[in-house]
C-alpha cells in the first residue's frame, strides 16, 4: 500500500486550490453573462442562499442561448440521447478470422452498457456537463450506486468544487473535491466510513447541520486510492482502494502549459461583455427618453421635496432661466448614444459563431435533404478541429472504460478483454462520427467503380468480401447480421454444391440415348 498522509493530501490540495484561483476572474465572468445559472463563483457557496437571483447584471441573452445551444448541438451530434453513440470493435491483436464472432460479443456488452446508462441518468449528467464545456472546464463523477435499478450513478460536479492535478503525459491522475453533506445522512452515502466520537458528539445535538468534507482520488505508484476527510482538523473517515479511475475531467482546449481548459465562451467573452454593456447603455438611454429627468426652482411655490414625477426624476436648481426661469421644465439633453456604429448584431453572429450555433438552417426554412444534413455535420465537424478529437479522448473512452469497470466489478459482464485499443477498441458511431467516416466510404467505391471500368484484370484489385466488411466497420453495422468467415466458407461450399449438382443434371438431359433404343 502507498497511501499519501492525510496531512500531504491537504499539503497538495492547498496547492491545487491555490493555482486554479488564478482562474477565478476568467471563469467568474464567463459563467455569470454565459452559464449565470450554473454560477457558483458568486458566493453561493460560503452563503448558501438558495433561490438568489444570478443575472443582475445580464441585459443581453444571447451568449445564455448560444451557451445553451452549443451543449444541446454537441450533445445530439457526439452523444445522442437515448441512442447508441459508440461500440466496442476488435482490435489488431485479436486474429481477422475472429473478428466477427469477438465483434457480436462485444456487440452484446455494449446493449448492456447503453442499458445501464439509459436507466442510470446519463444523458442528463452528460449534459450538464457539456454546458460546463463550453465555459472550458466539466467534471463528471462516476460511481456504483447501489440501486439494482439504477446501479450506476452518473454526477455531473460543477467545476467550482474541483481542482486537480496532471499527472504524465498531461493525464488527470489527482482529483479534489471540497463539498458539504448533512452530517445524518453520512453513514448512508458511505458505508465504510469510520465517524471518530469527538466529530460526532459535535454534531448530535444538530444531526441535519452541513459539515465540510475534503474529497481526493489520487495515483500512486500505479494504484489508485481514494480518501475522504474532514476540513476542519485532520479526521479520516474513508480509505479506499480502487480499481479504476471515477473522475471524467475533460477541457475543451488547453493551452501549452496550463492544466485547465479554455472553451468557445472564453473566446466570445470580449464580444458579449460588449454586447452586454451596450445593451445597458441603451435600456438606460431608453428610459431617459421616455421619462425624462427635470429641474425645478426652489422658489417656496415648489417645493421639490414634496413632489413625486414618475418615471422620470427631479433636480432641484436655483434657476431656470431668467427671471429665474419656469418652475418646471425638462433637462436639456447632451444628445442620443450613436448606437449605429456599433454593430451589435454583428457582435452578436461572431458570439453564436464561436458558440457553432449557426450551423443548421433555422426552422423556418425549408426542409433540408439528408445529404446536406450529413455536409452540415462534417463542416461542424471541421469547425470543432482538435477540441473534437479531445472531446473523444477526455469525455467518451473514460466513460466507456469506467462503465465496463464497475458493469465487471458488479458482475454484469466478464469482459476478457481489455479496452486498450488493441484487444478492444471503442469506435464512435455517433451522427458526428459518421459524418467523417463517409468520405472514407465514398472513397471506396468510387475505386471500386475505377476497377470495373477496367475490366477482369482491374477487378483483380478488390476483395468484394473485405470491401463489405471494411463498408459495415465504417458504418457501425452490429455483428448479429454479418456471416464470420466459417459460415461464409460454408455459403461458398453449399454455391459450388448446387453448381455442380445443376451441371451434372444438365449434362444427364444433354446425353444421347444409347443405340438400338428407338422410342415406342
Amino acid at each position: 500500500m502507498a497511501e499519501l498522509p492525510l496531512k500531504e493530501i491537504k499539503k497538495r490540495f492547498k496547492a491545487a486550490e491555490t493555482h486554479k484561483e488564478h482562474w477565478r476572474s476568467e471563469y467568474e465572468q464567463a459563467y455569470e453573462f454565459a452559464l449565470p445559472m450554473r454560477n457558483l463563483y458568486d458566493g453561493f457557496y460560503e452563503a448558501e442562499t438558495p433561490g438568489t437571483r444570478k443575472n443582475k447584471r445580464v441585459f443581453d441573452s444571447t451568449a445564455i442561448h448560444s451557451t445553451a445551444r452549443f451543449a444541446n448541438r454537441i450533445q445530439s451530434s457526439l452523444f445522442p440521447p437515448q441512442r447508441n453513440w459508440c461500440r466496442l470493435a476488435p482490435g489488431n491483436r485479436i486474429p481477422q478470422e475472429q473478428h466477427i464472432e469477438t465483434q457480436r460479443v462485444l456487440d452484446f456488452y455494449s446493449e448492456t452498457m447503453f442499458g445501464v446508462m439509459r436507466q442510470s441518468g446519463f444523458d442528463l449528467a452528460i449534459g450538464e456537463m457539456l454546458l460546463d464545456l463550453a465555459i472550458g472546464t466539466a467534471c463528471m463523477l462516476i460511481q456504483p450506486s447501489g440501486d439494482d435499478t439504477k446501479p450506476i450513478k452518473f454526477t455531473c460536479v460543477p467545476a467550482y468544487h474541483v481542482c486537480f492535478e496532471e499527472g504524465p503525459n498531461g493525464q488527470i491522475n489527482t482529483v479534489y473535491r471540497k463539498f458539504r453533506r448533512p452530517f445524518n445522512v453520512l453513514e448512508r452515502e458511505f458505508p465504510d466510513i469510520k465517524i471518530p466520537s469527538e466529530v460526532a458528539k459535535k454534531y448530535e445535538e444538530k444531526p441535519t447541520q452541513k459539515i465540510e468534507l475534503l474529497e481526493a482520488t489520487y495515483e500512486n505508484n500505479g494504484f489508485i486510492y481514494y480518501c475522504l476527510s474532514t476540513m476542519e482538523g485532520d479526521h479520516k473517515l474513508v480509505s479506499r482502494q480502487l480499481q479504476s479511475f471515477p473522475w471524467i475531467v475533460a477541457r475543451y482546449m488547453k493551452a501549452s502549459g496550463e492544466i485547465y481548459g479554455r472553451g468557445p465562451v472564453l473566446y466570445a467573452l470580449p464580444d458579449i461583455l460588449t454586447v452586454n454593456k451596450v445593451k445597458e447603455l441603451a435600456l438606460k438611454n431608453a428610459s431617459l427618453s421616455i421619462g425624462g429627468v427635470f429641474t425645478a426652482v426652489d422658489d417656496g411655490v415648489l417645493n421639490p421635496q414634496t413632489i413625486n414625477i414618475q418615471p422620470g426624476s427631479v433636480i432641484a436648481v436655483n434657476s431656470n432661466g431668467g427671471p429665474r426661469g419656469a418652475s418646471l421644465m425638462p433637462l436639456p439633453r447632451s444628445g442620443d448614444a450613436n448606437l449605429s456604429q456599433i454593430e451589435l448584431n454583428d457582435l452578436r453572429m461572431n458570439i453564436k459563431k464561436m458558440l457553432l450555433d449557426d450551423s443548421l438552417p433555422p426552422d423556418t426554412m425549408s426542409a433540408r435533404s439528408a445529404t446536406e444534413i450529413m455536409e452540415r455535420m462534417k463542416d461542424l465537424s471541421a469547425n470543432l478541429g482538435a477540441a473534437f478529437g479531445r472531446m473523444i479522448d477526455e469525455i467518451m473512452y473514460p466513460i466507456v472504460g469506467r462503465t465496463l469497470a464497475i458493469m465487471n466489478e458488479m458482475g454484469m459482464i466478464e469482459l476478457p478483454l481489455k479496452v486498450n485499443g488493441l484487444e478492444v477498441q471503442v469506435i464512435p458511431v455517433s451522427p458526428l462520427a459518421l459524418a467523417g467516416n463517409t468520405d472514407n466510404i465514398n472513397s471506396v467505391m468510387q475505386f471500386m467503380q475505377i476497377t470495373q471500368a477496367m475490366g477482369p484484370q482491374g477487378q483483380m484489385l478488390v476483395d468484394p468480401m473485405k470491401v463489405g466488411d471494411y463498408v459495415a466497420d465504417m458504418l457501425g453495422i452490429p455483428g448479429e447480421v454479418r456471416t464470420t468467415q466459417e459460415e461464409r466458407q460454408a455459403m461458398q461450399q453449399e454455391m459450388m454444391q448446387a453448381a455442380q449438382a445443376m451441371m451434372q443434371q444438365q449434362q444427364g438431359m444433354a446425353a444421347p440415348a444409347p443405340e438400338g433404343q428407338t422410342d415406342g
